[in-house]
């Protein structure tokens, strides 16, 4: 006689999130199995606008700002205050800027905030994916609202790590998050990415893509990885919570270490 209302759950994910910016919750929420909460907690983002408004291309300075203290880390600690598992930290562009060493510092940073939670961050989750997936070979597809200076940013930052990066560019879609559509984002990513690669990467806890990682690891015949899937992925092994995902890729079939 009782309705679903939310309490019962075997794990509850936090996430980060820009305030202005409804992606990563959205996207973890519909990637959510039964039985896992998300909870988000805002952080200010200079280049977001109330109602979800940015630029045609965001600016690095407001990017950088978005890890460094003192917004994420108070957010972070707030949001340790409830009963979670694990904090996701959803947002890629800083990865790029701060390199792999930056970020595992910024996580140490944020765990140092959350009271024994874990803490974990979307470059550093592509990075474990890639390799558990035996990647060698990348194409990095970024939000149109990276322009090619961070695109290139994060091109380096998987070729330091050890990967080929055979291609990588902004994708040719509108830039504004609410245009951006599943067919529309399949359709440029079908007829853009070169055959013969092990993986693609499409970057950008903000850009609506989850929805079409199963339908291009058919067309491709390759690995894609989405900025927000991998973040879930990886949350939900740091957290421990052993629940099945379908319907959102190759990754989630994988077993391996959860740290």
């Amino acid at each position: 006689m009782w309705r679903p209302d939310g309490w019962d759950v075997t794990g509850r994910i936090g996430v980060l999130t820009p305030h202005a910016d409804v992606g990563p919750e959205s996207e973890l929420r519909a990637m959510a199995p039964n039985g896992v909460g998300v909870h988000a907690s805002r952080v200010e983002f200079g280049a977001m606008r109330a109602g979800g408004g940015m630029d045609p291309t965001i600016p690095l300075e407001p990017v950088r700002a978005f890890a460094r203290p003192p917004h994420v880390d108070r957010a972070a600690e707030l949001l340790a205050g409830a009963p979670l598992q694990v904090i996701a930290f959803g947002f890629t562009s800083s990865g790029y800027l701060l390199g792999a060493d930056g970020e595992a510092e910024m996580i140490d940073r944020l765990e140092g905030r959350t009271g024994g939670i874990p803490v974990v961050a979307t470059c550093t989750a592509a990075l474990r994916a890639l390799r558990m997936l035996e990647a060698r070979s990348i194409v990095l597809l970024d939000p149109p609202w990276f322009d090619e200076d961070l695109n290139a940013s994060g091109a380096r930052f998987f070729t330091g790590e050890g990967f080929d990066v055979v291609h990588h560019a902004p994708c040719g879609v509108r830039s504004d998050q609410r245009a951006v559509t599943p067919a529309g984002l399949y359709e440029w990513i079908r007829g853009n990415v070169p055959a013969g690669v092990d993986a693609l990467f499409i970057g950008g806890n903000g850009f609506r893509a989850v929805g079409v990682i199963e339908a291009l690891e058919e067309a491709l015949g390759c690995a894609v990885l989405t900025a927000n899937q991998v973040l879930f992925w990886h949350a939900l092994r740091r957290g421990r919570i052993s629940l099945p995902v379908s319907g959102y890729g190759r990754l989630f079939d994988l077993d391996g270490p959860t740290a």
